[in-house]
């Protein structure tokens, strides 16, 4: 099946006469003795669905965790102490803090580069236990060479992971290209609705050992989804490609307009997705923008079906090299006109 498809029918159960089309909820925390799962949180047939789902869409097996920084900071525990972690100086701000928090305590060193100089981001790669990558970056969306450096991350003997949150697996597939994991923040697109968080890991099949690793790690520790949760997010990915389509088709129109606008420096928009950031000239318009708007929501999340924006540069951690200006929208379905209405009004 091709992947819009899959979003439909993948981690359904198998049909039988009187059977449901969709996997039920199962709220369980003990089961009984016997069987496979044994205790709650080492599995839960509602996980068991959605992981299938998402394993299906990226061509991976997947594990799902309670939040997309649960998922973040499972794999960054991979890297044994000292190693070295690689990853874009632009990137999630949780991703990058987490790093810094993890240096600080002495568990690894992290290096940040310049993701566009490529010949840097290889050499650097020589040192690195993990490459970390997100492709657009978050919120600067620089496009990666991602053939490039996962295959010299490779060579170095460093693992790859690469963050798809902003992709998604209906526009990139990086096990595909090469990545020994991917992970998402599937609180954003992939449950599309502003009201559940969760992440996930993934990695080629179920028999690769980093899958053992992690699900061991996810036993452990206990950062695990909550059952309703999954459905939800299940629930989510059902309509995944109409969701992204109309988004995208909105953010590309919104995209040619702002470059238009003489407000507006620069307008970044890598061509596919719903994320575009334009640059004000001024920082004082992209902060009034926040406060001005009426059908866009001021919010620091993304991916859901109502379109949200803030200016970055507030928050005191993100890198001095993102501009002043830069407004990252995160575009939903609403009709083009009415939001950009509702920017070219509060712009001013």
């Amino acid at each position: 099946m091709r992947t819009d498809t899959l979003a439909v029918h993948a981690g359904r159960p198998d049909r039988r006469p009187d059977g449901p089309l969709n996997e039920p909820i199962t709220m369980a925390a003990t089961y009984v003795a016997g069987g496979d799962v044994e205790y709650g949180r080492y599995g839960n047939p509602t996980w068991t669905a959605l992981e299938d789902a998402i394993g299906a869409l990226e061509g991976g097996a997947c594990l799902t965790f309670a939040s997309g920084l649960a998922a973040v900071s499972t794999v960054f525990d991979l890297v044994a102490g000292g190693g070295v972690v690689v990853t874009p100086r632009h990137a999630y701000n949780g991703s990058i803090s987490q790093l810094a928090d993890l240096e600080s305590r002495g568990r690894l060193r992290s290096h940040l580069v310049d993701i566009l100089d490529v010949d840097a981001v290889v050499k650097a790669c020589q040192d690195a236990a993990l490459v970390w990558l997100e492709s657009p970056t978050n919120p600067a969306l620089e496009i990666v060479d991602l053939p490039r450096i996962i295959a010299a991350a490779k060579d170095a003997g460093a693992h790859v992971a690469v963050d798809n949150t902003f992709a998604t697996p209906l526009r990139q597939k990086p096990l595909e290209l090469g990545a020994d994991i991917v992970v998402h923040s599937a609180t954003k697109y992939l449950a599309g609705h502003s009201d559940v968080q969760m992440g996930a890991v993934l990695t080629r099949s179920k028999q690769d050992e980093l899958y053992g690793v992690l699900k061991g790690r996810r036993d452990l520790y206990g950062a695990i989804p909550g059952p309703f949760e999954a459905w939800l997010t299940l629930r989510g990915i059902r309509t995944l490609p109409l969701r992204l389509e109309r988004a995208e088709s909105n953010a590309i129109e919104l995209a040619r307009r702002l470059a238009e606008h003489p407000a507006v420096a620069e307008v970044r928009y890598p061509g596919f997705g719903a994320i575009v950031a334009p640059v004000f000239a001024d920082a004082e318009v992209a902060d009034r923008l926040q406060h001005r708007v009426k059908i866009w929501a001021w919010a620091t999340s993304l991916g859901g079906v109502e379109s949200t924006l803030e200016r970055r540069r507030r928050w005191r951690a993100e890198p001095a090299t993102i501009p002043d200006g830069l407004v990252r929208l995160a575009v939903g379905v609403e009709d083009v006109e009415d939001l950009w209405e509702d920017l070219a009004r509060a712009i001013g």
